[in-house]
């Protein structure tokens, strides 16, 4: 059978470690970085911004903001926190519809440069022309719009009419007429009883 080495005592190790006499041990540096503690003003800056049409992530990247997975969970605790943060991101959604009407009804001034090479000394030629930028301002205006689309269907989104929509049930026009016709058949057969009943 193998020998094994034998572990030290603890009194050994303790004592093999110089102890400073007359200095008092650094403490670890304080962390630094974001903060994870929840606290009033944080969540009233967030609900502030998110009601001006700002996304959370957005808001998080602030070096003084949360990480915002720690939002979400400080959500999943508070539910006081949770309805403020719904109403701010309602506001939100407004607010990104009144900044999508903005921008189609502003006028955005940009150069468009457009080059061409005709000359017979191979020179290109570069012309200048200052004019809206309607392509840019789709994209923004679509954008907010799509978004809203997804955020808030209801509000925002296309209506559509689906079959088996609790709001909004489809009733079969076969269903409609049989109940119809199997009315005229037990109408029809009391009316032959009561014929016959007379007779």
């Amino acid at each position: 059978m193998p020998e094994t080495a034998a572990k030290p005592s603890k009194r050994a190790t303790a004592a093999s470690k110089p102890k400073a006499k007359g200095k008092v041990a650094k403490q670890a540096p304080k962390r630094t970085g974001r903060p994870s503690k929840y606290t009033p003003e944080l969540a009233a800056e967030m609900c502030d911004r998110l009601s001006n049409g700002e996304p959370l992530r957005q808001i998080c990247r602030d070096e003084h903001m949360p990480h915002w997975t720690q939002v979400y969970e400080w959500l999943s605790r508070d539910e006081g926190l949770s309805l403020q943060v719904a109403r701010a991101r309602e506001a939100g959604y407004d607010a990104l519809a009144e900044e999508a009407l903005e921008i189609a009804d502003t006028p955005k001034l940009g150069a468009k440069k457009v080059f061409s090479s005709g000359s017979e000394e191979g020179e290109d030629n570069m012309t200048v022309t200052e004019e809206d930028m309607l392509g840019h301002r789709k994209l923004q205006i679509e954008t907010r719009l799509k978004l809203l689309a997804c955020w808030n269907p209801k509000k925002y989104g296309t209506k559509v009419a689906v079959g088996g929509d609790p709001g909004n049930p489809i009733q079969i026009e076969a269903q409609v007429e049989a109940d119809n016709f199997l009315a005229a058949i037990m109408k029809n057969a009391e009316l032959k009883r009561q014929v016959s009943a007379n007779e």
